[in-house]
C-alpha cells in the first residue's frame, strides 16, 4: 500500500532531472502519471535539454514499478498544447488529483540577445507555471475532491542572485513570481480542499547544475558558484531529496499544509 495509492499526477518536466525523478518517486506510492515535457531545445539554454528518448525512458521506468503512465511532448509557453496532453492523460487514466508544475529552465546564454533570454526563462518558468495551473484547476474544483499542487521555485525565489544578466535576472523574477502565484492560489483553493505549496531546492544534480560539475562553474561563473553555496557540506542536493519533499507535501501526512515555501537547501537560506 502506497500513500498515493489511486491518485493521478500532473508532472511538467519531466523527461529527465527532477521531473523524472518526481514521477517514479510518486509511482512509487502507487500513483499513475501523466507527463509531459518539451523535448526540444530553446535557443538561450547553454546545456543539452531533454529529448523523446529521455521521456520515453520515464515512460519506462514509471511502467517497471507497475503504474500506469501517459506521455506527452508539449512546451508549457502553448496553453493550447499543454491543455491537449492534459485531457488526453484524463481521458486514459482519469482525473488529475496532483499537479507539479516543474519544468523550468536555466539562466540563458552568454551568446543569447538579451530580450531572448529574459522572454524565454520568464515564459518557461512562470508563465508556463500558470499555464500548468489553469489547464489543471478547472477540473479539480469541479470535482470537488481536493488535490493537492506543487509548484517548483528555487532558492532564488526567496534572494537576490545578484548577477545583473537578463537571463539571471528573469531566472530571478520568475521564481519570486511563482511564490507569489502559490500564495495566491493556496488562498482561492482552501475553500475547494485544494492545498498548493512551493518547493525551493538549493543546487540540484541536475543537467541544468552541468550534473554536479561545481568546478566548471566555479570556472565559468564565480559569482553564481558563490551564490549557490550551502550550509551544510553537500555542493548540491539529489533530485530524490526534493522527490521526497514533494511525496510529503501532496499525502494526507501534510493535509492541513498550504500556502508554504518548502526549502530543500542544505541550510543556504539560513545561512544567508
Amino acid at each position: 500500500m502506497g500513500k498515493l495509492d489511486g491518485k493521478i499526477a500532473f508532472i511538467t518536466g519531466a523527461a529527465r532531472g527532477q521531473g523524472r525523478s518526481h514521477a517514479v518517486r510518486l509511482a512509487t506510492e502507487g500513483a499513475d502519471i501523466i507527463a509531459v515535457d518539451i523535448c526540444a531545445q530553446l535557443a538561450t539554454v547553454q546545456y543539452p535539454m531533454g529529448t523523446t528518448e529521455e521521456l520515453e525512458q520515464t515512460v519506462a521506468e514509471v511502467e517497471k514499478l507497475g503504474r500506469r503512465i501517459v506521455a506527452r511532448q508539449a512546451d508549457v509557453r502553448d496553453v493550447s498544447a499543454l491543455k491537449k496532453a492534459f485531457e488526453e492523460g484524463v481521458t486514459e487514466l482519469g482525473p488529475v488529483d496532483i499537479v507539479l508544475a516543474n519544468a523550468g529552465i536555466g539562466a540563458g546564454g552568454a551568446a543569447a540577445p538579451e530580450d531572448q533570454e529574459w522572454e524565454e526563462v520568464i515564459g518557461v518558468n512562470l508563465t508556463g507555471v500558470w499555464n500548468t495551473g489553469r489547464v489543471a484547476i478547472p477540473s479539480m474544483v469541479e470535482r470537488g475532491k481536493g488535490g493537492a499542487i506543487v509548484l517548483t521555485s528555487s532558492t532564488g525565489g526567496l534572494i537576490g542572485v545578484g548577477i545583473p544578466t537578463a537571463g539571471f535576472l528573469g531566472y530571478t523574477a520568475a521564481k519570486h513570481g511563482v511564490v507569489g502565484l502559490m500564495r495566491s492560489w493556496a488562498n482561492y483553493l482552501a475553500p475547494h480542499s485544494i492545498r498548493v505549496n512551493s518547493i525551493a531546492p538549493t543546487a540540484v544534480r541536475t543537467p541544468m547544475a552541468a550534473d554536479g560539475n561545481l568546478d566548471g562553474i566555479m570556472e565559468r561563473n564565480p559569482a553564481l558558484a558563490q551564490a549557490l553555496s550551502n550550509a551544510m557540506p553537500v555542493g548540491l542536493v539529489e533530485p530524490l531529496d526534493v522527490s521526497n519533499a514533494i511525496a510529503w507535501l501532496v499525502s494526507d501526512e501534510a493535509r492541513y499544509v498550504t500556502g508554504s515555501v518548502v526549502a530543500v537547501d542544505a541550510g543556504q537560506l539560513n545561512k544567508r
